[in-house]
């Protein structure tokens, strides 16, 4: 499955966006897909993850609240919409697909999209 994140841009804080992850060469309903960011100079980290059986969903504790997940298999397409931004959500983010392993780990998941920048101004 090939990738593609879009949806972001300049944002002020307090503001919201919305991300698209659109996937090619294979039905998304049939993976668990996440969401991560990176930092300048951080590592990639976890944001949310859809489970492909029951979409049901799970988040990391900075984002809970604020950020949800969710799929559109018509569209072939999974979408994280930010609420609430603040300058510390300013990062490069990705979707993937989950292979195996702890679901809340960067290793367990993979056919990494080209990422889109996310910029929270103050």
């Amino acid at each position: 499955v090939q990738l593609q994140a879009s949806g972001g841009g300049l944002v002020q804080a307090g503001g919201s966006l919305r991300l698209s992850c659109a996937a090619s060469g294979r039905a998304l309903s049939f993976y668990t897909m996440g969401w991560f960011r990176q930092a300048p100079g951080k590592d990639r980290e976890f944001v949310a993850g859809i489970m492909w059986r029951d979409a049901n969903t799970y988040y990391a504790d900075f984002v809970k609240g604020r950020f949800t997940i969710s799929r559109d298999n018509a569209k072939n397409t999974v979408y994280l919409q930010m609420n609430s931004l603040n300058p510390d959500d300013t990062a490069v983010y990705y979707c993937a697909r989950y292979y195996s392993g702890g679901y809340y780990d960067t290793g367990s998941f993979g056919s990494w999209g080209q990422g889109t920048q996310v910029t929270v101004s103050s």
